[in-house]
């Protein structure tokens, strides 16, 4: 195996310098699927990718190009500088050379490509449990790594693809702030176990378990927690629902929306005020409305009390019959008179008039 890799190294180092990064030897079991990720340069990202099959490049088949379904599916995600590609029910014969590449068509400057070994075997020495797993930032993951017992005793690491860094079994390393640390496991169950904790949103992306010289990919994807909270936060990080962070120990560009609680907090407070002081504003507006009416109604009832009051005292009696307002001349008071009949008294009173 070693010595066609070293031919194809060589044939391809002849053709120019090249940037298409994917996995060495991959494996999986027969009628399963494999999705095998390959990396190419920024200023790629309008060129057409496609997968090609065959020993050597300059007579390699090609069997699908971005966006082709099917036994091979390729997606392109330009975003990120990744086409990955999709291998469906394969069985032994499928096995040989492959390669992810990215049409350029100059004659000074051929096609960027890379070469991997496919191995497709009912019992694969290398799988993982989970191709794709995802965590929080700030949280962590783990991922269970199978071999066989003939790989019992070779080298066993963690690899992340896009530059090359691999961890490896017994030691904890740090990168970018999260904590790598792998553990073969003494059970006899032929595993090995990857731990990563205080995720960064960097850390998404493809790595591959490592067994000797075979790989197996696996993407990681890391979600934004809105919950939290970077070292760098102040001494204010309680009067909010989340901080900014401080942009200048960070070159994250996560880390650029600098705004208290972001956008979702702050929608949830403005909802949240709004629910809240609307019907206390309404409730107020009432409650003016009413005290006014009531206001208005006590002041016309004082303005309707009598103008005359007549109170008599002792066993007499008064009665009203006939009361005719007069008015005076000016140097007249103003008379009222009560009459009655003959047969009873007659009382005269001379209120004034307001």
């Amino acid at each position: 195996m070693a010595r066609p890799l070293i031919l194809v190294g060589v044939l391809l180092y002849t053709a120019g310098i090249l940037s298409m990064k994917t996995l060495d030897h991959v494996t999986l079991r027969e009628s399963g699927s494999i999705t095998i990720p390959c990396l190419y340069n920024s200023q790629y990202k309008p060129n057409s990718k496609y997968w090609c099959e065959g020993y050597f490049w300059h007579s390699c088949q090609i069997t699908a190009r971005a966006n082709a379904t099917g036994k091979r599916t390729i997606t392109d995600y330009p975003a990120l500088n990744v086409f990955t590609v999709k291998l469906n029910k394969l069985t032994s014969s499928d096995s040989g050379f492959y390669w992810c590449a990215v049409e350029i068509g100059s004659q000074s400057n051929p096609d960027d490509k890379k070469y991997l070994y496919v191995t497709v075997k009912s019992a694969p020495d290398v799988s993982v449990v989970s191709s794709s797993v995802s965590g929080h930032e700030g949280g962590d993951i783990s991922v269970q790594c199978l071999y066989s017992s003939r790989y019992q005793n070779k080298l066993k690491r963690w690899c992340r693809l896009k530059d090359q860094s691999c961890y490896t079994v017994g030691r904890t390393d740090t990168s970018q702030n999260s904590s790598v640390q792998i553990s073969d496991d003494d059970d006899g169950g032929r595993s090995f176990t990857v731990l990563m904790s205080g995720l960064r949103l960097t850390d998404s992306g493809w790595y591959f378990c490592s067994v000797g010289d075979l790989q197996v990919p696996v993407q990681l994807l890391v979600q934004k927690d809105d919950k939290y909270r970077n070292t760098s936060e102040s001494d204010d990080a309680g009067l909010f629902p989340s901080i900014c962070r401080n942009q200048t120990a960070s070159n994250d560009p996560e880390d650029s929306n600098c705004s208290p609680g972001g956008s979702t907090d702050q929608m949830h407070w403005i909802f949240l005020l709004l629910y809240t002081a609307v019907p206390l504003l309404l409730s107020l507006m009432l409650v003016l409305v009413i005290w006014r009416l009531i206001k208005k109604h006590n002041g016309a009832l004082s303005k309707r009390r009598p103008d005359v009051c007549s109170v008599a005292e002792g066993p007499m009696t008064v009665a009203y019959d006939t009361v005719v307002f007069k008015k005076a001349e000016d140097h007249v008071q103003n008379q009222v008179s009560i009459s009655r009949p003959l047969e009873r008294e007659v009382i005269y009173s001379t209120p004034k008039l307001h």
